[in-house]
């Protein structure tokens, strides 16, 4: 099984490559930002406090996101060729949290680094914001969510990297070349 953390600042392009990724290779893309955003909709009380911390560009506690990812690890179905995580693990705790899971059901991850400019991904999100209406894409808070992003997300680039399972990619370029750089990487991770 093939199981893909594919990590990266906001703005990078981790929802746009997962959606390459997983037609290509046949794998279910667990966006945790699409499900966390869902909570919020429905407007229970768990999405009322999601929605303080995303709203001003803060992560959610690992315990809740753990609770989720346990979820969707248990219920996989039986022909499942594998899974892109994508905004799952963000801290290292989260990436020691997920080894474990993943262990548990016998499988393991490879870790997909986008790396893209700082200038770049802020021109890409206000870009964003003025399509999505996103209200989190507005360029205070997408400077303190990058900031996020180099504090507790980053370090967790050298946890994998000790695994020997850290793949980086250059993604200042188009959206089809940084495909090509990845697809070489899984083609190469398969054929191990």
């Amino acid at each position: 099984m093939l199981n893909i953390i594919l990590c990266g600042a906001p703005g990078s392009g981790k929802g746009t490559q997962s959606a390459f990724i997983a037609q290509k290779y046949g794998l279910l893309h667990l966006s945790t930002g699409d499900v966390l955003r869902a909570e919020i909709a429905k407007g229970s009380e768990l999405g009322k406090q999601i929605d303080a911390l995303i709203s001003n560009g803060n992560l959610v506690p690992d315990d809740m996101m753990f609770g989720v990812i346990e979820n969707y690890i248990s219920s996989l179905p039986a022909d499942c060729k594998g899974t892109i995580f994508d905004g799952y693990p963000r801290t290292e705790a989260q990436a020691e949290a997920l080894t474990g899971l993943l262990q548990k059901y016998n499988m393991e991850a490879i870790m997909i680094d986008l790396l893209v400019d700082e200038q770049l991904l802020i021109q890409r999100l206000i870009e964003r914001g003025k399509v999505s209406g996103r209200k989190d894409d507005n360029l205070n808070t997408i400077r303190h969510r990058i900031a996020v992003y180099h504090n507790q997300t980053e370090p967790i680039a050298h946890y994998y990297l000790h695994q020997g399972n850290y793949y980086a990619v250059n993604g200042n370029h188009q959206m089809a070349d940084v495909f090509l750089q990845i697809m070489r990487i899984i083609d190469r991770y398969q054929g191990q």
